[in-house]
């Protein structure tokens, strides 16, 4: 469905030294660095995935959703996305793809939101039964029929990015950009905007590119992960894969009765240790986790025991100070 091969991009960008002298000497005479954006990025994605697009600022995401969007135009390489070259066949491409940008707005400030829905509807041509049929689904699931009655500008930010989000799927894209959508939500938005993810992943087949900054969001919503770096691919793989290799260690919370003695276990760091609560560090390649809660017992009078995967924000700083990037 997606294929992206070799695709490269740079930017022209002016640069001069602070002061007045260099600023009067840059009406005449103009410096310019290059920034390589993207370099040699290839990768392909199938229908119906949720693909996690990461990397720490300035690596090159958004200029990749950017190129993928037919917005941008890279200086080399090819991009096929269900047939289409985005950059020279924007016309007919764009009516297969619904792209969200966290800090860019599609919706008119000053108007209620159903305005600007009617004019996309008009724009993308959407026959009128599917886009009633589109609004019911969309204003249900993403709980929006008190919002789009309402001005924009008088809209939360989660409310807003909830608008946004149907308003680029009013006209059933097959591919789904999401390019930091959940920047700055509240958790009961980000939930709302998870849930609403997979079901249309699930329900409609929908191939979702999510690029995010929030882990949490990569964990809840994709089995697959892509990590770019400086402008380099650097990673192309399952999340999964990446736990038995970077999240072998787990965190075991012990709640017990007073106990005032030092804590003992082979193969345990202990983080913390108070008269009835030990945290302890276990890494589950070196030590039977069974064996490890029995000498725990032994030596405590065990009241609740938690245990916890390494979070997932850990796993993927790893993987950043593996490939330099961090």
């Amino acid at each position: 469905m997606i294929t992206v091969n070799g695709i490269s991009k740079s930017f022209k960008v002016a640069r001069r030294s602070a002061g007045f002298r260099h600023a009067f000497k840059a009406l005449f005479q103009r410096e310019y660095n290059y920034v390589e954006a993207l370099s040699d990025i290839s990768f392909s994605i199938q229908a119906g995935e949720i693909v996690g697009y990461i990397g720490p600022n300035g690596a090159g995401k958004s200029t990749t959703i950017k190129v993928m969007s037919g917005i941008l135009v890279p200086d080399s390489g090819t991009c096929s996305i269900m047939g289409y070259t985005p950059w020279l066949e924007r016309v007919p491409y764009v009516k297969r793809i619904g792209v969200v940008f966290g800090q860019r707005s599609q919706l008119w400030w000053d108007v209620p939101v159903i305005d600007s829905f009617e004019l996309l509807r008009d724009i993308y041509k959407v026959p009128l039964h599917e886009y009633r049929s589109n609004l019911n689904l969309l204003a249900d699931t993403l709980d929006l029929n008190e919002l789009i009655n309402t001005p924009v500008r008088q809209l939360s930010l989660g409310q807003r990015m909830r608008c946004e989000i149907a308003a680029s799927l009013l006209h059933s894209p097959s591919i789904l950009f999401l390019d930091e959508p959940t920047i700055g939500l509240d958790a009961v938005s980000k939930l709302a905007v998870r849930r609403f993810i997979q079901t249309i992943n699930k329900e409609k087949g929908v191939t979702v590119i999510l690029t995010t900054h929030d882990m949490s969001d990569i964990e809840a919503l994709a089995q697959r992960i892509i990590l770019i770096g400086k402008g380099r691919k650097l990673y192309d793989g399952a999340l999964a894969s990446l736990r038995s290799r970077f999240g072998t260690r787990k965190t075991i919370t012990v709640d017990h009765r007073i106990h005032t003695g030092a804590i003992n276990l082979p193969g345990a760091d202990v983080i913390s240790s108070t008269a009835e609560r030990a945290v302890l560090s276990v890494d589950t390649e070196q030590v039977d986790m069974s064996a490890m809660l029995a000498r725990l017992s032994e030596q405590l009078a065990i009241v609740d025991v938690t245990i916890d995967a390494q979070p997932i924000d850990d796993i993927i700083v790893k993987l950043y100070r593996e490939y330099q990037i961090s």
